[in-house]
């Protein structure tokens, strides 16, 4: 499969914007829905739409079999157990079941919880509550000019009382590869364990979770082309097991009496309620589309943008880019396709505002990361993130197309 058979399964990028042709480069916010992903949802919704695990009937037993084979098909793309994998709305809800039932299970006064520097508010407010409620610590591991992790630092940071470290396995603003199987190693030697926001990583690693050996893994299915309202965290089962539900109520009980309800086996004990039977087994065709872009024609493509916009940015005057890649703390820290960056003397809104004119949708503001905009001194960037459906002419249409906005803003 070359980029163009791999965009006609991408409907929504034959729009026009402004009677020009889209150029969707805001993939790290929310990735389009090919064909497959669509279909499954309207096959779901129109044939089999049912409570999943409870009642006995056909429409049930279908609905209930394509969830379940959901569950099997994301743990078989992760190699971890399919007990191991919790259904979510996405990856916020993901961390803050995570962040309520390990606080619960695992955290007390005094204890210790480390954030990088780069995470996503996500992957921070959750811990700054749970810090709160629990009357723990909070303690902050810090990126450098680069944008790479100071990972030479962990070990120091890491005591006796440290119970978890947060770290994303891609930024969202930085877009660098963090070296998650070795910050898992420096936990574990010291104690603690480790929980990898996965929303980016999911989707640009493949990540093998037995060989990163993480405790915990979220991620969201709108960002790797499933749909929308959908999520997962990984745990390990024996954490899972240790750890309370995070919400009570139907299908995640085994009993329940006036004298106490006893709880059911994971996963289902962390998936209380009416689940989205329609949006979960979407990830089945979602993770067949990301295996279809692990093609060598897919990835040049992909790799030949990527090094053409870390050749080309850097030399339109009055840009910083932020995430370089390269080796820092004996770490090497790749970069994916995705490039924040603001613009002397330009708004990163009124930039974004101008592009969209010429039909490229970009992010643009604090990429829900304020912390590391405090930490670069600016109050937001403009955000270009491709997808292995982007050519290199969009690329090149992008770059274009900024040089004109600086200009016609600094006129």
């Amino acid at each position: 499969m070359d980029v163009q058979e791999l965009r006609k399964e991408f409907t929504q990028l034959g729009e026009k914007v402004y009677d020009r042709p889209l150029v969707y480069l805001d993939n790290a916010a929310t990735s389009l829905r090919p064909r497959s992903v669509v279909g499954k949802w309207v096959e779901l919704s129109e044939r089999y739409s049912a409570n999943i695990h409870r009642a006995v009937h056909h429409i049930s037993s279908v609905a209930t079999e394509e969830y379940e084979h959901a569950r099997e098909t994301v743990a078989a793309y992760l190699n971890v157990s399919p007990k191991e994998i919790i259904f979510t709305s996405g990856t916020t809800a993901s961390v803050n079941l995570a962040a309520f039932s390990f606080g619960e299970a695992f955290v007390g006064e005094g204890d210790e919880i480390i954030v990088s520097e780069s995470e996503h508010h996500s992957d921070l407010v959750p811990w700054q509550m749970m810090c709160e409620r629990k009357r723990a610590v909070l303690k902050v591991l810090k990126v450098d000019e680069e944008g790479r992790l100071r990972v030479d630092e962990l070990g120091s940071m890491i005591t006796p009382s440290t119970r978890l470290v947060c770290v994303t396995h891609v930024s969202n603003v930085l877009g660098l590869v963090n070296p998650i199987k070795e910050i898992a190693g420096i936990c574990h030697s010291h104690g603690c364990r480790l929980l990898v926001d996965g929303a980016q990583g999911a989707v640009h690693e493949h990540p093998d979770l037995r060989d990163l050996d993480c405790d915990f893994y979220a991620f969201s299915g709108h960002k790797m082309y499933a749909a929308p309202g959908t999520g997962v965290l990984y745990g390990k089962k024996e954490l899972l097991d240790a750890m309370p539900p995070y919400m009570g109520g139907g299908e995640m009980v085994g009993n329940v009496k006036w004298s106490g309800t006893t709880y059911a086996p994971v996963p289902l004990k962390f998936e209380a309620g009416t689940q989205n039977f329609a949006g979960a087994p979407t990830f089945v065709p979602a993770i067949r589309m990301l295996e279809l872009m692990e093609d060598i024609e897919i990835e040049r493509n992909t790799d030949e943008i990527t090094e053409y916009l870390l050749e080309e940015l850097p030399k339109i005057p009055g840009l910083r880019l932020y995430g370089i890649p390269g080796e820092a703390c004996g770490q090497d820290f790749r970069k994916v396709p995705l490039f924040s960056f603001s613009v002397e003397h330009c708004h990163h809104e009124d930039l974004a505002l101008i592009l969209d004119k010429m039909g490229i949708a970009l992010r643009s503001g604090q990429m829900c990361a304020e912390p590391l905009m405090d930490r670069y001194g600016v109050t937001g960037m403009l955000r270009a993130s491709f997808a292995p459906y982007n050519t290199m002419e969009e690329a090149v249409y992008f770059l274009d197309s900024l040089k004109k906005a600086i200009i016609m803003l600094e006129a």
